[in-house]
């Protein structure tokens, strides 16, 4: 018999924490979140929890788990927006019909509950969680910043009455040849001289965090505010950038340019790709997967694009191909062998564009679902 309950016990918070890792644990393109960083999410202290409401279930079947979803009210969100949503995220099944069904009503039923009127997903708390579900590339082994999902997914989602909001894009760089990079230092060199813009330095990760933490979520939110599915950085936010920062953060890897008054106007930061340290180690960080992470940072295969921020009065006036330089030079670093960028949503032509000047594949696509709810349970987008 199914049946879906609320997760309440120690034991219900690690059979959800747990249960993606069971699923996909023979899967090489699957890689795990940290342990620990899930485990975060159940604390009465949990960063996110001054602004956003969080609700987790678990779906069992004669007693086995066999599906888990997470809503999450981000208020922020809500009130950035005026809208009354509800987010889905962390949604991970066995393929069967019932079981999906089963694990969406009891969000939706939630979300009417609270007065909301949508569904949405799959977004976290913030875009600084895993977002949108993979409908194309399954593959491709997922970077450490999103989720890996089985083809079936789709299917199931689109049957409890979803429809597609938005689609993003990720791609896998390599350099092109000594000569084109060439060709864009150059120009960028030139974009430089005409705009007053230079690269800023660092000597160290500290030394990075004092002089350019400030300018960077001033950056964030100048750039990010009206981007599909974010939301303001809250301190608790800065905090985990910071410390994240502080353990992957390697400065061969970032780029800062300023303008003639020493203001950041642009930042673009690569982090060395983690993933497959993690992946045996079910995100654990076991001694053995500490040391490949370390390994991995110093001495990195893949860089995964972290974030780009531009100031808008900025846009035009070189940013892009000395962003583009920078990054064409990183691919060039010894032992590194391509960058993957992570999401660009669809209608994003600017950077997608800027990505064929690379060699470049986009060799993965990830899609947000909506459906709208009425106070009776029926639904406007109903697909039965």
């Amino acid at each position: 018999m199914l049946s879906v309950t609320a997760v309440k016990t120690s034991k219900d918070r690690r059979e959800f924490i747990e249960f993606p890792l069971k699923l996909y644990k023979d899967n090489p393109c699957f890689v795990p979140p940290l342990y620990s960083d899930e485990r975060k999410i159940f604390r009465r202290d949990y960063v996110y929890n001054d602004c956003c409401d969080a609700v987790y279930f678990l779906a069992r079947c004669d007693g086995k788990t066999v599906g888990r979803i997470s809503g999450i009210l981000q208020k922020a969100a809500n009130e950035k927006n005026g809208e009354r949503r509800v987010r889905f995220t962390r949604f991970d099944t066995v393929d069967d019909e019932e079981v999906a069904r089963a694990l969406f009503n009891a969000v939706e039923d939630w979300a009417r509950s609270i007065g909301m009127d949508t569904v949405c997903g799959p977004l976290g708390f913030s875009d600084l969680e895993r977002e949108g579900l993979l409908i194309e590339g399954f593959d491709r082994q997922s970077t450490f910043e999103e989720q890996y999902n089985a083809p079936y997914y789709a299917d199931l989602i689109e049957k409890c009455g979803y429809e597609k909001e938005v689609d993003w894009f990720e791609s896998q760089l390599r350099a092109p040849s000594e000569e084109d990079i060439a060709l864009a230092e150059k120009s960028a060199a030139l974009a430089a001289k005409r705009f007053g813009l230079h690269f800023g330095e660092a000597k160290n990760i500290n030394d990075f965090i004092d002089r350019y933490a400030d300018d960077f979520f001033r950056l964030i939110d100048l750039s990010y505010g009206d981007i599909y599915g974010t939301v303001p950085f809250t301190d608790g936010m800065k905090k985990i950038t910071i410390d994240n920062f502080r353990l992957l953060l390697d400065l061969r890897f970032v780029r800062v340019i300023l303008n003639e008054e020493g203001r950041m106007v642009c930042f673009g930061l690569c982090l060395p790709a983690i993933g497959e340290a993690v992946r045996k180690s079910g995100g654990r960080l076991t001694p053995a997967a500490l040391v490949k992470l370390l390994r991995a940072r110093r001495k990195p295969r893949v860089i995964d694009l972290a974030l780009v921020g531009v100031d808008p009065e900025y846009s035009n006036r070189g940013i892009s191909i000395m962003l583009m330089a920078g990054l064409m030079r990183m691919l060039k670093e010894d032992g590194v062998e391509y960058a993957e960028t992570n999401l660009n949503l669809e209608d994003n032509y600017a950077i997608r564009n800027m990505w064929k000047r690379f060699d470049a594949t986009e060799h993965k696509k990830r899609r947000a679902y909506v459906k709208r709810l009425t106070p009776a349970g029926g639904t406007e987008n109903d697909n039965e």
